[in-house]
C-alpha cells in the first residue's frame, strides 16, 4: 500500500527497524514520525535516527522516556491538531488553512486518502479489521 502512495523504500514496521534498515542497506535518517506504538518502536527509533535529529509523534505513550536521545541531540515534537483551538493561539486560522490545503491536494489526486470501504452494517468486521493491527489509515464507520 505505501509503494502505491509514493513510499521509495519499504520496510516492515513489525520487524526491528534496525535490522530492516541494515537489510535494505539504509542509513540513519533525518526525520523520524511515530504514529502509534510509540513505546513499542522507541528503542529502535533511537537506534536509526541521526544525531541532531527531528522525531515528531502524535499517539499519547503511557511513558515517553526521551532522555535516550539526548546523546545525539535529537528534538523532540508532538503534534496534537487541536492545540490551536484548545488554547486559542493567534495562529488559530493555521489550521483551518492547512486542513483546506490538504482537502484541494486530495480533490486534485496529489493525495491519496486510505479512505475504505467498512460502513455501519459491518460494525463486527470494523471491530476484526481492526484487533488485525493492520488497518490502514483510519477506520471510519458512516451512517446512511
Amino acid at each position: 500500500m505505501v509503494g502505491s502512495l509514493g513510499a521509495d523504500t519499504i520496510i516492515n514496521h513489525r520487524n526491528p527497524l534496525s535490522e530492516e534498515f541494515a537489510a535494505k542497506g539504509l542509513k540513519e535518517v533525518d526525520y523520524v514520525i511515530s504514529l502509534n506504538n510509540t513505546e513499542q518502536h522507541l528503542p529502535e527509533i533511537i537506534k536509526i535516527i541521526k544525531p541532531q535529529g527531528k522525531f515528531g509523534l502524535i499517539d499519547d505513550p503511557t511513558t515517553l522516556d526521551i532522555k535516550p536521545f539526548k546523546t545525539k541531540a535529537v528534538s523532540v515534537h508532538w503534534e496534537l491538531m487541536f492545540t490551536r483551538s484548545l488554547f486559542k493561539t493567534g495562529d488559530m486560522q493555521e489550521q483551518y488553512d492547512i486542513l483546506n490545503n490538504v482537502a484541494k491536494m486530495i480533490d486534485n489526486g496529489l493525495i491519496k486518502t486510505t479512505v475504505g470501504e467498512i460502513n455501519a452494517t459491518n460494525l463486527r468486521k470494523a471491530h476484526q479489521h481492526l484487533e488485525t493491527q493492520t488497518a490502514k489509515g483510519k477506520v471510519i464507520l458512516e451512517g446512511v
